[in-house]
């Protein structure tokens, strides 16, 4: 039985009596909240010199329940299921999305106080290089003042949205990997975030991102360097700076990498520093990305532009990227958006446009 198992086993058999013996377990279920969506989405892409482009239409279910807190502790539990409704490619383009149609993605116990909390099982997480859906242990330490301690280990990694959906999958063949996660706003308007990986065997890992924000402008200067076990040690960094008027919003930054070999095993299990939709060469090695950023918001209405250019590999290679973005609610419940990629490498990479449309109902 490996490490989360064992763990989430330990932890339902020592509360099982607590729960039998007290009256009020009915009661911490009848207060649970349930969430979820019901939508429509929609995927088409023009690919340069293919003779077959791609495209699909699915419907996906998503469903949450997280019971009340009994003796602080909380059980919850979700799935996503994905129907086809229609593909370019038969037998190619869902089955690529959508590796599963149907997937249990939250399962974990969890006890929380005023100072602690530790969650047990399938949860989303998202941290700076750790992100989607874990089979997980996750603490987090709150006793400091305007600090935030999160320590966590992953063992099992699976992506999983209305567009795609993947099975669990081992993180570093069942060795994991684990993270000390530090957010400090002890400073007015500033946010300190020092934090350390270790992947056994593969790469240990650890950066500072500070940021300071205020009603007008903001700026994010974030660092990060790895030791590797099997290559060259790796490096990132992030310089960006934002303004907002009113109804619009507008940032422009630079991402460098490492000459030899990028970003490394930095971004393996996940990022948040890229604002582009693909990105797909902005952690290659010998890397330079500038972007910018430029949106509006008028009522429900949400226009976002992101533009990027990346310079990377030996040659210098360039790769130039263009998103629209459009969100709107129709209601509270209602909303609809929809995404277009417009990416392009030099010489003989990749070339395509993609559009993203969907219409979700939330509850």
């Amino acid at each position: 039985m490996n490490k989360i198992s064992t763990l989430v086993s330990v932890l339902l058999l020592s509360n099982s009596y607590a729960f039998a013996d007290s009256l009020s377990i009915k009661e911490a279920f009848e207060k649970g909240t349930t969430s979820g969506d019901i939508t429509i989405y929609h995927e088409n892409s023009n690919i340069k010199n293919s003779q077959q482009n791609s495209g699909l239409t699915s419907g996906s279910i998503g469903l949450n329940y997280e019971t009340g807190s009994f003796n602080n502790f909380s059980a919850s539990l979700g799935f996503r299921a994905n129907h086809k409704f229609h593909e370019k490619v038969k037998g190619v383009d869902y089955e690529t999305s959508y590796g599963n149609d149907a997937i249990v993605n939250v399962a974990a116990l969890k006890y929380a106080n005023d100072d602690f909390s530790i969650s047990i099982g399938r949860q989303e997480i998202d941290l700076e290089w750790l992100g989607d859906f874990n089979e997980s242990v996750v603490a987090e330490l709150t006793t400091i003042p305007k600090t935030s301690i999160v320590m966590g280990y992953t063992q099992r990694q699976a992506e999983v949205g209305i567009d795609f959906v993947e099975d669990f999958r081992k993180v570093n063949e069942n060795k994991g990997a684990y993270v000390i996660d530090v957010k400090n706003s002890s400073f007015e308007n500033i946010e300190l975030n020092p934090y350390f990986y270790s992947v056994p065997d593969v790469a240990d890992f650890y950066g500072l991102k500070v940021s300071y924000d205020n009603d007008l402008f903001g700026t994010t200067a974030h660092y990060a360097r790895s030791n590797e076990k099997t290559q060259e040690n790796a490096d990132i960094y992030n310089l960006e700076a934002r303004l907002n008027i009113q109804d619009f919003a507008f940032s422009t930054g630079y991402i460098r990498t490492q000459k030899d070999v990028g970003a490394g095993n930095i971004s393996a299990l996940g990022d948040n520093m890229s604002p582009l939709d693909d990105g797909e060469q902005v952690y290659s090695a010998n890397a330079e990305t500038a972007y910018a950023t430029a949106s509006y918001t008028i009522n429900d209405l949400t226009l976002k532009a992101i533009y990027g250019k990346t310079n990377f590999g030996p040659d210098n290679l360039d790769a130039d990227e263009f998103n629209i973005i459009a969100e709107y609610s129709i209601t509270d419940e209602l909303s609809t958006a929809i995404t277009y990629v417009d990416y392009e490498e030099e010489k003989d990479g990749s070339e395509y446009e993609k559009l993203f449309a969907n219409i979700t109902y939330s509850f």
